[in-house]
């Protein structure tokens, strides 16, 4: 998905006036590319990778950990500093003032030469990112999840939720920790306003002994469920990172065929990747993002989340029908 250079985005009313025009448009735009590119070949697989990280600041004397919101000046930073890099490469901004995404200036090639080059390029992504920190305060992470996130006082400088603000209206969520490009701040407020409720995001307790049977942290919010960490705002799917890869087939068929086998093989990756069991500081009975990414930004109202949700969870057919006949 591109990012925003010009202009502002649309406020949910804006948009919902639009609606049938988006969507009229959209569908012709789509078909008129389809039949423009569906011929087309490209000499080769092309294929890259997107590393996000978190940022975070030591309070060596509190002995305390934050996420820092350091986002704006170190991109602004690594822009001045571009210039001298040993090798290109591209920074960017993510959702949270914590977080920054990084990936390779051009992309890698079907090529197992190629392959000696992604680590080498990951180190320097980092080494360069690490140049611009105070060394003894400071430091860049790829963790998936901050397990603090979402407790008082998990970032640096301190922000405190806002829920009578006009964005997320978390009672755990600083608005001050969503990056203040206007992509994602809006978008915060538009899954807000379509859905006419804050995101209800509810993760599995873990119980031993000591846990309260039944857990209950909130009684008087109905949208927090017993026995389930209850989170409010885009940011606990949003503000977690991941790596991420892109791959750009020569021609349609083997795109589809390329879906279709990764489809196979990424529950596999996921579960032998999962490192995220801590959400608002608990320990809970999960251990992967999915379903609170999932959870953070479902836009659906009360009667849609009736209707079975066909976008996002499990993959409901394969694409490729030669692949098909041949199992």
């Amino acid at each position: 998905m591109g990012i925003l250079v010009r202009g502002e985005p649309l406020s949910w009313e804006e948009t919902k006036a639009l609606s049938d025009y988006i969507k009229e448009h959209g569908v012709n735009q789509f078909i008129n590319l389809m039949r423009t590119m569906k011929q087309r070949k490209y000499e080769g697989l092309k294929w890259g990778d997107e590393i996000e990280y978190l940022l975070f600041k030591f309070d060596h004397q509190k002995k305390r950990v934050y996420l820092h919101r350091k986002t704006q000046e170190y991109l602004e930073r690594l822009g001045k500093h571009n210039c001298n890099f040993e090798m290109p490469v591209t920074f960017v901004e993510e959702y949270g003032s914590f977080q920054i995404e990084s990936t390779p200036n051009k992309p890698f090639l079907d090529d197992f030469e190629e392959l000696n080059n992604v680590i080498r390029d990951m180190r320097h992504r980092r080494k360069e990112l690490m140049l611009l920190m105070d060394k003894d305060t400071e430091t860049v992470l790829t963790l998936t999840n901050f397990p603090r996130l979402g407790c008082p006082d998990f970032c640096w400088p301190p922000a405190k939720p806002s829920p009578h603000g006009n964005v997320s209206q978390s009672i755990f969520f600083p608005d001050e920790c969503i990056n203040p490009h206007p992509r994602f701040p809006n978008l915060t407020r538009n899954i807000r306003q379509r859905r006419g409720k804050k995101v209800e995001i509810n993760v599995p307790i873990f119980k031993d002994k000591n846990t309260p049977d039944p857990f209950i942290e909130f009684p008087d919010i109905p949208a927090a469920k017993p026995d389930h960490v209850y989170m409010d705002a885009m940011g606990f799917g949003m503000g977690c990172c991941c790596i991420q890869m892109t791959f750009q087939a020569c021609n349609l068929d083997e795109a589809k065929v390329l879906y279709d086998q990764l489809a196979v093989v990424t529950p596999i990756v996921m579960a032998l990747s999962a490192a995220a069991p801590i959400y608002r500081g608990y320990l809970c009975d999960v251990d992967c993002r999915w379903d609170v990414i999932s959870a953070a930004v479902d836009d659906r109202t009360d009667e849609e989340i009736k209707k079975p949700r066909k976008e996002q969870g499990a993959l409901l057919a394969l694409l490729n029908n030669k692949l098909l006949s041949t199992l």
